[in-house]
């Protein structure tokens, strides 16, 4: 219980300093109850994971600009990730042609389908074929093009038109925030233009979203959070978020 109560501390001192870019350890502490010593323990680690920055006295995310790098991503609400992923896989017969696009969290539903017969799976995401590889019954379709090597994914022109060329049951894909209005929210144009292509080659469109992207900045805005027929989330979505999905009829699931 000590490592998940650990794990979910660093979780909200990330999400803190998404919100508010730069806080001290004591008010870091004030926020969470818990001693200036706790929290200086915990910026340590998370600074020698590369997931924050210290200078004088303060802490904030590496770069606020980008979204953090895949490896150190892949600690940050790993409980929150497996119950989204658990949901999603509820929702997936087996004989289901789908996408499945980047992200952890998209890895862990990845990983939560492979005991699924008979899918037919295009993705843009390598870490996700490499989750379901094991499952001989299932068709693999990837993009190609130019590799992001920090995601190990496909998010070019040429992802693009691969998705393009597909319709499918459904899509499974995440952000890279949600802002207090409900806007979707993406750290650069491509993610964008590739969650796009993700999203209209399905009928029904399922996005999944941790903790951590609730009220997250990021650069690029596109949309509403009730643009999609199913969200799979885990946290508190804002009020207005979701009075939009009650009024869309967008299904809200809390994992």
């Amino acid at each position: 219980m000590r490592a998940q109560d650990k794990a979910r501390r660093r979780d909200h001192i990330v999400d803190l300093l998404s919100r508010y870019g730069e806080l001290s350890a004591a008010q870091l502490a004030d926020f969470l109850d818990v001693t200036v010593q706790t929290v200086r323990t915990d910026l340590r680690e998370l600074d020698e994971l590369q997931l924050i920055k210290r200078r004088h006295g303060n802490a904030s995310l590496c770069n606020a600009a980008e979204n953090i790098g895949y490896l150190p991503r892949t600690s940050l609400a790993q409980d929150d990730k497996s119950r989204i992923a658990v949901k999603v896989a509820e929702l997936i017969p087996d004989g289901a042609r789908m996408a499945i696009g980047t992200g952890t969290t998209a890895e862990e539903v990845a990983r939560a389908l492979v005991g699924r017969q008979n899918l037919f799976v295009a993705t843009n995401n390598i870490h996700a074929v490499l989750a379901l590889r094991a499952n001989p019954t299932i068709t693999l379709i990837m993009a190609g093009g130019r590799v992001r090597l920090r995601d190990l994914d496909f998010i070019g022109a040429e992802a693009i038109e691969f998705f393009s060329k597909y319709m499918l049951d459904v899509a499974v894909f995440s952000i890279g925030g949600l802002a207090e209005d409900g806007a979707i929210l993406d750290f650069n144009q491509d993610e964008v233009r590739a969650r796009h292509a993700i999203a209209n080659c399905a009928r029904k469109r399922i996005l999944v979203l941790d903790n951590t992207k609730i009220c997250r900045a990021a650069a690029c805005r596109d949309g509403f959070i009730n643009d999609y027929e199913v969200v799979v989330y885990t946290g508190k979505l804002p009020q207005v978020a979701i009075d939009k999905c009650i009024s869309q009829g967008t299904v809200l699931i809390k994992a």
